[in-house]
Order: C-alpha cells, then sequence, then structure tokens
C-alpha cells in the first residue's frame, strides 16, 4: 500500500486548456454509427503552425496513438452510477475508468492505428473511430517497449467489440 501524503492529494487544477493540432477528414460523419472501424482509412491533417516537416519519419512507424476530442458528445452528468458498456443488456456493470465509452470525463479519445501513408502535413490512418471534423490533440508513434507484453481482459469485453472493428 503505497502512503499518501497530504501533499499528493492535491485538488484538480482547474480548467485546461488545449489546441488542437489537426482535424480528423473520414468518410464517417455519424457519432452514433459506431461499429465497423477496421477499414475505414481516414487523414489527419496537422495546423500549418508545426511546418511542412512536422510529420518527417512518421512513415517509418507501422502505427500511431491519436489523441482526440470528442467534441459531438457531452459529458455524462453524473459518472458515480456503474452503467453497462454500451448499455447492452448482456454485459456487466462498470466504472466509467473502465469503459471506453466516448461519454467520458474530459471527452478525450485515444486509439492506436495502421499508418498508410504520409505526404507533408497530411497522415492518413487505419482504424481511426473518429468522425469527420473531430479535433485531433496529439500524435504519437507507438513504440514496442511501450506496450504491454501481455493484455489481460475479461471475456465481456471480445463480445463488446466483436462488430467494432470488423466488416
Amino acid at each position: 500500500m503505497t502512503d499518501m501524503s497530504d501533499t499528493d492529494e492535491r485538488p484538480a487544477t482547474g480548467a485546461i486548456t488545449m489546441t488542437p493540432v489537426g482535424r480528423v477528414h473520414s468518410p464517417r460523419r455519424d457519432p452514433g454509427d459506431s461499429d465497423h472501424w477496421g477499414d475505414v482509412v481516414s487523414s489527419i491533417l496537422v495546423e500549418p503552425r508545426f511546418g511542412e516537416g512536422c510529420l518527417t519519419g512518421l512513415a517509418d512507424f507501422s502505427h500511431v496513438e491519436v489523441l482526440f476530442f470528442f467534441d459531438r458528445l457531452a459529458e455524462r452528468e453524473d459518472y458515480r452510477p456503474l452503467l453497462r458498456p454500451r448499455g447492452r443488456a448482456d454485459l456487466p456493470e462498470v466504472g466509467v475508468f473502465a469503459d471506453r465509452g466516448p461519454r467520458r470525463p474530459n471527452r478525450i479519445g485515444c486509439t492506436v492505428c495502421e499508418v498508410v501513408s504520409v505526404r507533408g502535413r497530411e497522415l492518413r490512418v487505419r482504424g481511426l473511430d473518429a468522425v469527420d471534423g473531430t479535433p485531433v490533440l496529439d500524435v504519437k508513434p507507438v513504440l514496442r517497449q511501450f506496450l504491454p507484453g501481455v493484455v489481460r481482459q475479461p471475456e465481456w469485453v471480445d463480445r463488446l467489440m466483436a462488430e467494432y472493428f470488423g466488416e
């Protein structure tokens, strides 16, 4: 058990302001259409303020991690009640941090995507589950040293995700 002193239990710092680094351009426009993302190819156009060379070297990586803002959905009013992922009766009730749904605190999305191509300030990716116009907060190359060797998850997640990236 970790010893928590008074200085370790700091209150939230208040508002944090972020400026998107770019926007998603995707054939998907409906945030309610939430399955079959696996073959979707989208592009991220990075803002001109980063220069034409901002993505240089990224094509050498197979995957990137894209952090984005769910700007079309409101946060939940109360995060304390346990909810079933996607409202499905066949799944267990879980807390907000055991679910990856879009109506989450701060509405931040995070997806590992395959790099399709890089050209100037345009990054094309496959499997990004963000609709057209979504603000992108950051893009990072995926490094295998940061990936866990083994991932453990409950069996219900396989049922939940069966259609998410599928055809």
